[in-house]
């Protein structure tokens, strides 16, 4: 056995030295090798100039850290995981160190020096001049493959491939972008390769992450100063991929389960006569909404010099508890928006400064500017006595029954480069500010509400800020189709990065702009996105209710369908808290080596499930569709059937955007919620798309009570387990059922729809009892009902007519 495995390990050995002498090596020419030794898993190699650590995590990620003479370290703010790996080789053969995982390898040339990273034996990427300094940047390069698309960088309008942007890496709002947006909101040091790699640039401070603007095969990360950190993540597939990403930078926790339900949103609501009658609209139309989110109003009447007071305002809203609580008795929660600035005059101005939570100027005075709000200062998030004294005003509004946050202007907006921080200046924390303001909000709710799932609402974050259960959007985009169109780029391409909960303000934000039409689209794509919350200036309403009777009657319709998929939504939202999973993906999650899918943005997968295009032009009548090969795909509203693997014409309709099921898919749903207080299993609905091309298929369920964290891990939870045979003309389902230790499960009535069944079938049994049912000759499905008791298991054998 042993002899086996030395012969594997000098085969490995050979591949990996045979790719690296028949690749473009990179070399530095003035970096030196030095001497190199091994520190328990660390590798250190020592260079005239500095010293490399170079550590693996597990067979997937490798990091590698330049520490330059003089200097140290440092600590990241992004990774999370625990290094944990074993069967690490470090082989040393014609002036070559090999140290290799069974996945990752690090190849390092000592004359020249120079670095390159393989994977399972292929080139993935090497360093060029790697780490070198100017007068005002320090900078990492690297060479890479002609032919790579390039993602990442955060949220940018580029189109897929952002390959020729030299981006930069600065938090920063683009009031009223559309089809093309350089820098946004929320940046990250993060490139990503259609090859499934990643480099992740472990390092706080402002810079540029250049995706090879000058046509040389270079990728660069330029910062003004920080870590010189750096991992290499590789996969063999894009789910992997996303599972290596997250299990290095942290995973989302759950959401409430109301946090997937429908909001009412504007900027904003001026008193509490006008929040509550606002929701008495939505009862009086039976249109499902969840929760109400105060925008500035709240704390004060103005838009500017009020910002900062973090107390309701008497006057406008003379008795918040009551409202708050009666609100909640209707089974809607109730969202403040809150901002880090802190103006001179505001109420809590004079506290603020005796308090010392601000950030300073250089005489270790806080430090005030003007912005559009007014002369302000800023609440230093990294601080312990700020992050105490923030924490207990949200505390104290937690305690009145606020039930989530809205955190605007975190980038922060405006952020001066004197300004001082605790830990730093400005630009060298100004890209993790919102991350720390999350991490100030989640970990207070596990202090003080341990038993409360947080919703946290921002604008700006950064790489890992999914760990402190950040929702982010896609800023302030304009009401238009311009405004729609790159929507579903900027949350599939977040996704890649670890952040799935990216979504878009509904109908558009920026601009007066009335469009019946472009607002039934959007929110008719809302339904497929992570969170449903149209939002926008008040001088065209954002909330259903308030548009004319048509629009209203389509919006209700896109509503309805959210909630009524809620079973298959909560159960992506579990999968993404135990994988990283996005919910929403793109084609080449698919097709892996189909290059004309990396390209595609307005057709993208909803879960395992679903297909969905987007309808981003105004009069559109039909669009072409690529429906993804190896399966087999049903109109979602007609039922119609295609075979995978090609572009199909498709007409749209004006009461939905195109969307397919694919082949052996079950779809769990349930009816009739007016928000999700009223959420159950106990009467489901379970759909499943039959073909005779499928043979084996599984699908799930997850459910808990939607409130407690970590419901899983503490037992709390349920999971259906579905799975299909089909052989020699029977149908087979069955249902499984998972319980945790600490869960009380029901009995439940399940109503079977069973699509694309040609005729009707000769007999319908469970467990040897025959069933009731129906067939319709149109739509060709087969319908019956069962009842699952608690905990149990079912089986459904369907023989069907040939």
């Amino acid at each position: 056995m042993r002899l086996l495995q030395g012969l594997r390990l000098r085969l490995f050995v050979c591949v990996v030295l045979l790719a690296a002498a028949t690749s473009v090596f990179a070399q530095n020419s003035t970096r030196e090798f030095r001497s190199s030794q091994l520190k328990g898993k660390v590798l250190e190699v020592e260079t005239n100039d500095g010293t490399y650590e170079i550590q693996f995590y597990n067979e997937h990620i490798v990091e590698t850290a330049f520490i330059p003479n003089g200097e140290e370290k440092g600590i990241s703010h992004a990774v999370v995981m625990n290094p944990e790996v074993e069967g690490l080789s470090l082989i040393e053969k014609n002036g070559t160190l090999a140290y290799m995982s069974k996945g990752l390898v690090v190849e390092i040339s000592k004359s020249p020096f120079s670095i390159q990273y393989l994977y399972k034996g292929k080139n993935l990427i090497s360093e060029k001049e790697g780490y070198t300094k100017t007068d005002s940047t320090e900078n990492i390069d690297f060479t890479i493959d002609k032919d790579e698309v390039l993602f990442g960088g955060g949220a940018r309008v580029l189109g897929m491939n952002r390959r020729g942007n030299r981006l930069q890496l600065y938090n920063r709002a683009h009031y009223g972008y559309g089809t093309h947006s350089e820098l946004m909101n929320y940046t990250m040091p993060l490139a990503i390769s259609s090859k499934k790699y990643a480099v992740h640039f472990d390092n706080a401070p402002i810079g540029f992450l250049d995706l090879d603007s000058q046509k040389n095969n270079t990728l660069r990360y330029e910062t003004i100063s920080g870590r010189k950190v750096y991992q290499v993540i590789a996969a063999d597939t894009w789910e992997d991929f996303t599972f290596e990403f997250t299990e290095l930078t942290g995973r989302q926790p759950m959401l409430p389960r109301w946090a997937f339900g429908n909001f009412s949103s504007r900027f904003g609501y001026h008193s509490q006569r006008e929040t509550v009658e606002t929701i008495d609209h939505f009862l009086k139309d039976s249109i499902p909404v969840d929760a109400i989110i105060l925008d500035l109003y709240w704390f004060g009447k103005t838009v500017k010099d009020e910002m900062g007071n973090l107390a309701f305002d008497r006057d406008s809203f003379p008795n918040p508890e009551k409202m708050i609580s009666d609100l909640n008795d209707r089974g809607v929660k109730t969202i403040l928006i809150t901002e880090p600035f802190i103006l001179t005059t505001s109420d809590r101005w004079d506290e603020a400064v005796e308090e010392g939570v601000l950030g300073l100027d250089s005489l270790g005075n806080p430090y005030t500017y003007d912005f559009f709000f007014g002369n302000t200062g800023l609440v230093d998030v990294f601080k312990p006595k700020a992050i105490d004294w923030f924490w207990n005003i949200y505390k104290g509004l937690a305690d009145k029954g606020v039930a989530g946050w809205w955190g605007d202007l975190g980038e922060p907006e405006v952020h001066p480069a004197e300004l001082l921080h605790v830990n730093g200046t400005a630009d060298e924390v100004h890209n993790i500010y919102g991350h720390y303001w999350a991490k100030l909000v989640y970990d207070g709710y596990q202090k003080d509400f341990p038993t409360q799932r947080p919703f946290i609402l921002m604008r700006a974050g950064a790489v890992g800020s999914q760990r402190y259960g950040m929702i982010p959007w896609t800023g302030d985009v304009s009401r238009s189709w311009d405004g729609l169109k790159p929507q579903t780029e900027i949350s599939l391409q977040m996704g890649l990065q670890g952040i799935s909960y990216m979504h878009s303000d509904l109908g558009g934000f920026a601009g007066a702009n009335l469009d019946d039409e472009l607002y039934t689209r959007w929110l008719q794509y809302g339904v497929f996105q992570p969170i449903f919350r149209p939002h926008a200036q008040e001088d065209v309403a954002s909330e259903p209710v308030f548009r004319e009777p048509k629009t209203k009657a389509l919006a209700k319709k896109a509503i309805e369908l959210r909630y009524r998929l809620m079973p298959y939504i909560y159960n992506m939202a579990f999968d993404n808290n135990q994988t990283g999973l996005p919910l929403m993906r793109p084609l080449f999650f698919e097709e892996e080596d189909n290059k004309d899918l990396l390209h595609i943005s307005d057709t993208y997968l909803w879960g395992d499930a679903f297909l969905v295009s987007t309808v981003t032009d105004a009069g559109l009548k039909s669009k072409e569709v690529y429906m993804p090969k190896n399966s087999v795909w049903f109109d979602f509203v007609s039922e119609k059937k295609y075979q995978g693997g090609k572009s199909y014409t498709i007409q749209t309709r004006e009461e939905n955007i195109p969307v397919f099921v694919r082949g052996g898919s079950f779809i769990p749903m349930v009816n009739g919620m007016k928000n999700t207080i009223g959420y159950s299993l106990k009467n489901m609905d379970l759909h499943y798309y039959h073909d005779a091309s499928v043979k084996e298929s599984k699908g799930k369920v997850y459910n808990d009570n939607g409130e407690t964290p970590e419901a899983y891990e503490k037992g709390e939870y349920e999971l259906l387990q579905f799975s299909s045979t089909f052989e020699a003309g029977k149908l087979s389902i069955d249902i499984v059922s998972d319980l945790g230790n600490n869960y009380q499960a029901t009995d439940k009535n399940i109503s079977f729809s069973i699509h694309n069944i040609e005729k009707a079938p000769k007999k319908v049994s469970s467990h040897g009892k025959k069933l009731d049912y129906s067939w319709d000759e149109n739509s060709h499905t087969l319908r019956f009902s069962g009842e699952l008791k608690a905990g149990k298991n079912q089986s459904i054998t369907i023989k069907l007519a040939k």
